[in-house]
């Protein structure tokens, strides 16, 4: 069985938050199985993971170490001007999320969306 999982927020911060929650709790029930888990943040969700909000910035490196990649839309960056040097490191700028959820998608994974 293919367990590759793509996470997607774009909004408010709670979405975040359950998406963190449910990446730790998705990875510690797969039990050692082989997983790819990939979390996609576009729209406002970017504003979300800049490296000065410690809380998140603590999540998002948690969730790394278990393997998981973030990429953040750039499309986004660009309409909230928000640098990239400001996200946590962690995170791959992609061109366009709603393209990464697409590609995810067409490789088998399964959406999620909290």
């Amino acid at each position: 069985m293919n367990y590759d999982t793509v996470f997607h927020v774009d909004n408010e911060r709670v979405s975040l938050d359950i998406a963190v929650n449910n990446i730790v709790n998705f990875h510690k029930a797969l039990g050692g199985r082989a997983a790819e888990l990939v979390l996609v943040v576009n729209g406002p969700g970017v504003l979300h993971l800049v490296r000065e909000n410690a809380e998140v910035a603590e999540k998002i490196r948690m969730i790394h170490g278990l393997g998981v990649i973030i990429r953040v839309c750039n499309n986004a960056l660009v309409h909230f001007d928000l640098s990239a040097d400001r996200l946590c490191p962690e995170c791959e700028i992609v061109p366009a999320g709603v393209v990464a959820l697409v590609e995810c998608q067409k490789r088998g994974f399964a959406y999620i969306k909290p």
